[in-house]
């Protein structure tokens, strides 16, 4: 093996999650090419530990043999997001010759929507049954040898959650006592279905390392654990954040120009509907502005300030609402607080503005014209910013996803109408 290979496979080996980084970051098809070189015991923790898109299109181009082989050392959670990713060809004929066991496990994991608990629980959970012994429990738990154990769940014969013990409890336990007699019955457990964002924000609320997961039943289905909560919140921020401006969720930074194409040409063209919305409005004044050309000058300013008025609001409402600081009887407080700190900041920067303006163009006029259309606009923009995705979320539309374009259109339309009416209606001051 060649000097360079083998830094390479050491590296590797040694840092799978700097590795994974990297190759998330690269093309496909010289990641197929990386990982065909070296053997599945060396790139299996680092296939696991990509992002769901990239794992599916690099096992996609690696040939279905590999590829069932990556998916059979990932849990059932991993490979079920990544196996959502393969190509349609490469999809099935990879699940038909995985083992029975792992055929069934991943099966079971595909049942479950994408981001939720049942998606993303590891089905490897540590539970013991409340009417053994604690003798007869720690013996289970010896023949289950888990490499990490944060909480014992009790269930019924059923399987039915009924409990949780601590190890030291367990530990400090006479030998003969039943299980059900030392356990905690105020379990705080979620259903299967339950969203990412929810069980995120209630374990970081409530500072818990794990969450059992209980199906329709009540029965044990899988435990939560914290790095999944923290991974399901980043993942979130990070989707959230790329939604916002119209790229899509899922999207990375050497993601395919198809993938790029589809995913943005969507929201652009929305975008560019309600761009010729305020052209319209524009062109409703088209006389006033022949007359008094300063308008044109003027006209991005008011938009901008706008824009970010409403861009500032959108980003804290959205944030609140991720992590459910907004609830239903804090919406009017919400929008009349940033109802009002736009109508504060609109006069401060009202005040700035027709003092810029007056002092370049000498007009009175021209500067209370300004001066009025910031108001006004900083105001809606502020307004719009927290009601748009209240309503949003409302009628069940992630906000995220499309509150900038709405927003966008709001600020444009209410600035350049705003400015442009009051121009017209001064229009003999400022001739």
């Amino acid at each position: 093996m060649k000097p360079a290979d083998l830094l390479v496979r050491t590296f590797l080996e040694k840092h799978p999650e700097e590795s994974a980084r990297a190759l998330d970051a690269s093309d496909a098809e010289e990641a197929a090419r990386l990982i065909r070189k070296l053997p599945v015991s060396i790139m299996g923790p680092v296939v696991s530990r990509l992002s769901p898109s990239s794992a599916g299109a690099i096992l996609s181009r690696i040939g279905v043999e590999t590829a069932r082989s990556f998916l059979s050392h990932m849990t059932p959670q991993q490979a079920a997001a990544v196996y959502q990713h393969l190509d349609e060809a490469v999809r099935n004929e990879t699940l038909e010759g995985l083992g029975e066991d792992k055929a069934a496990q991943l099966r079971q994991a595909l049942t479950y929507p994408p981001d939720t608990a049942g998606a993303l629980m590891d089905p490897q959970v540590s539970a013991i049954p409340a009417d053994l012994t604690v003798q007869e429990a720690i013996a289970v738990l010896r023949r289950q040898k888990r490499e990490a154990i944060y909480y014992l769940y009790v269930t019924d014969r059923e399987r039915r959650l009924v409990g949780i013990l601590s190890l030291r409890d367990l530990v400090l336990g006479g030998s003969k006592e039943k299980i059900e007699s030392l356990m905690n019955r105020e379990v705080v457990s979620i259903g299967v279905m339950t969203d990412r964002e929810e069980f995120a924000n209630l374990m970081q609320e409530r500072g818990y390392v794990a969450l059992p997961v209980v199906d329709v039943a009540g029965r044990l289905a899988g435990v939560l654990k914290h790095e999944q909560a923290v991974d399901a919140v980043q993942q979130e921020a990070f989707e959230d954040l790329q939604k916002m401006v119209g790229a899509g969720g899922d999207e990375h930074a050497l993601s395919s120009i198809g993938t790029v194409v589809k995913r943005r040409l969507p929201w652009l063209t929305i975008n560019l509907v309600t761009a010729f919305m305020a052209a319209g409005v524009v062109a409703l004044f088209e006389g006033v502005i022949a007359r008094v050309t300063a308008l044109a000058v003027l006209l991005p300013i008011v938009a901008g300030q706008g824009g970010n008025t409403g861009a500032q609001t959108l980003a804290v409402v959205i944030r609140g609402l991720s992590l459910r600081e907004i609830l239903p009887g804090t919406i009017r407080w919400l929008v009349v607080k940033e109802f009002m700190a736009g109508m504060i900041n609109g006069l401060a920067i009202a005040v700035a503005t027709a003092g810029a303006v007056f002092l370049w163009d000498g007009r009175a006029a021209l500067a209370i014209v300004i001066g009025l259309a910031m108001i006004v606009n900083m105001a809606s923009a502020a307004l719009s910013g927290a009601a748009i995705p209240v309503l949003l979320r409302a009628i069940g539309r992630d906000p995220a996803q499309s509150s900038s374009i709405f927003l966008t259109t709001v600020t444009d339309v209410v600035g350049f109408g705003s400015f442009l009416g009051f121009a017209l209606a001064m229009e003999r001051h400022l001739n």
